[in-house]
Formats: C-alpha cells, structure tokens, sequence
C-alpha cells in the first residue's frame, strides 16, 4: 500500500469505529428491549451517529498529539488509566453538553448516561490500544529505518575512504616507473603516461558505483599492459578471461590489489596467469605468479595497504557471498577469489 493511501485509510478508521459504537449501542438498546432496530426519529439518530464519528476523530487526534509527544518508558498501567480518566471526563461533558443543546435525547436520564459510559468507555479504550499499538510499531519502523540508514552511511563512507587509499597508492608506483624511464626512452615513457592515462581516468571517474564487467576487463588489460612496460621482456603474462563477462555488474578495482602483487613478487620462472571465468552464477578469479623463494611468498597475501583493503571491501560489499583462497607453493602463489554474478 502507498503512502497516500495509507494516510487515506488511516483517516477513515475513527468513522468507522464512531460508526461501530454507536450501532453496538443501539443493538444493546433496542435489540435487548425486543424493539426495531433505530426505533424512534431518524434525526437524532443521524445526530447522534455524527457525534459519535466526531468523538472519535477528536480522541484520535489528541491521542496521537499526546503519544507522539510522550517520552519513552512511561509506565503502560499509569498511561491507560490517564486514558479511563480523559474518556470518562470527556464523554460525558460531551453528552451532557448535546443534552443541554437539544441535540442529544437522554429521555431515561442517568440510565442513558450508565449505559452510554458502560458500551464507550471499552469500546473507546481499545480505540486508544490500537492507536497506541501503532504509533508504538512506527516509531519502531522509524528506528529500524534510521538504523539502517546510519549503517549504510557508514559501510558507504568506510568504502570511500577506503577507495581513496588506492588512488594515492597506485599513483606512487606508477610514478614511480614514469620517472625511471624517461631519460632512458622517451618513447617507452610517452606510451606509459598513455597507459597512465586511461588507468587514472578509469580509477577517477567511473567507479563510483558498480561497473559492467568488460570495463573491469579492459581497466585490467590496460593495467597489466602499463606493469609489462616496467618488467624485463622474460615476463611471460597468460590472460584467459571468459567472453561471456560483459553486462554483469561487479563492484571496480577488486582485482588490481591481487594483480599489483603478482607483479611486485613475480620470480623465478617469470610467469603470471591470470584466469576469469563465469562458472553458472559464480565468477571465478585465478591468479598465479612465479616465485623463487618460498618465504617471500608467505608474506604476500598480507603485504601492503592493497591486500587489508582489499579483504576489508569484500567483507563490505559482499557480506558471506565471497570466498577467497591463498595457496603458498615452492615456486609459485596462487589466488582463488569467487564473488556472485550480478546481471
């Protein structure tokens, strides 16, 4: 149900219980008497029926000002009792202000009075449960609502800042590989800063959200052919990626950490394979580097600012739906990530 219905509703529930009451009393009183039912002039009972409409939007509305306003921790005994008091107070100045007016006909007198007080006051009192049952449960959603709210804030902002550690980070080393090659080639530095470019413009401007996967694909190329640049030519880089990756959506940059280290900690035979498949509704990330001493490879999955930000945004974005593996060999490092496939 919208919200402008459910206002909608909200607003007709006090005529309908006006409506309910004043025909429980009028059974109680004609029924019981072997009578018809709204035996007597239709005028006062359409009067009476209005008033007791009435009643009940002027209780609802008060209630509700008064609820809204009441502080938290209230005893319930000592606030239905304040509630017992206000309808017996209320109701009774109202009939005898409708008597005195000529628009109410108590013609039993206080009978009239006992036994209106005896069919409202319950009836009334539920009214008042069921209005403060419901304010209760919506200031409840509103809590869980603003909680909510608050923890995503926070998981967001946490991501950025996460996010800007990696901007800085690559810069670094990027810069890092310009300056040693300029003097030396300014060509091999010009098709650097090309590659540069399109890494820097990718890291920028498109991953504030997440991405389809040929971007991550081609930002990945891009990243492993500007690493080539700086690695004598023995480097041998192996790339299976699966041609059905290219609409999914992934979460940007949570495979560059991984590919940043293969590239840092690559030895011995020089070889890095890289593969990326689709397996049903799971996307399976390999990584392998060559390496030539085993204590060097035992520091690497914790190594770095990349890899701690890294595990701490996938426990962010994707909270007991990812699995990653590390496997230390004599001569190799092995990295498995699995991460669910978003159309």
């Amino acid at each position: 149900m919208s919200k402008s219905k459910k206002i909608a509703t909200e607003r007709i529930y006090p005529a309908l219980w006006g409506v309910m009451m004043y025909n429980v009393l009028r059974a109680v009183t004609d029924l019981t008497h072997h009578g018809i039912f709204w035996e007597g002039e239709i005028k006062l009972h359409i009067t009476a029926l209005l008033l007791s409409v009435s009643v009940c939007y002027l209780f609802n509305y008060g209630w509700k000002q008064r609820l809204l306003k009441a502080v938290e921790g209230n005893r319930i005994g000592k606030d239905y009792a304040f509630a017992v008091l206000e309808i017996i107070v209320w109701l009774n100045l109202l009939l005898k202000a409708g008597q005195e007016l000529g628009v109410l006909f108590m013609g039993s007198g206080w009978i009239d009075y006992m036994l209106i007080n005896v069919i409202y006051v319950p009836l009334l009192l539920i009214f008042y449960a069921l209005i403060r049952g419901y304010l209760a449960e919506q200031k409840a959603n509103e809590k869980r609502i603003a909680l909510e709210k608050l923890k995503t804030e926070k998981k967001e902002a946490e991501l950025e800042f996460l996010k800007s550690q990696y901007h800085p980070h690559f810069l670094f080393n990027a810069l890092n590989t310009i300056y040693f090659q300029v003097d030396e080639n300014n060509a091999e530095a010009k098709k650097s800063i090309e590659y540069l470019s399109e890494l820097l413009r990718y890291q920028l401007y498109d991953v504030n959200q997440e991405v389809a996967f040929y971007q991550e694909i081609n930002y990945l190329r891009s990243y492993i052919a500007f690493q080539q640049l700086r690695k004598t030519d023995k480097l041998k880089v192996n790339i299976d990626i699966d041609k059905r990756l290219k609409e999914q959506r992934i979460a940007p940059l949570l495979f560059q950490p991984l590919l940043e280290n293969a590239f840092k900690y690559v030895s011995g035979g020089y070889e890095i394979t890289l593969v990326l498949k689709l397996k049903e509704d799971q996307v399976y990330f390999e990584l392998t580097n060559s390496v030539s001493d085993v204590l060097v490879s035992s520091d690497v999955k914790d190594s770095g600012i990349g890899l701690s930000n890294l595990k701490r945004r996938l426990e962010l974005l994707y909270t007991e739906k990812h699995q990653m593996t590390v496997n230390n060999g004599d001569d190799f490092f092995k990295v498995i990530l699995t991460l669910p496939a978003k159309e």
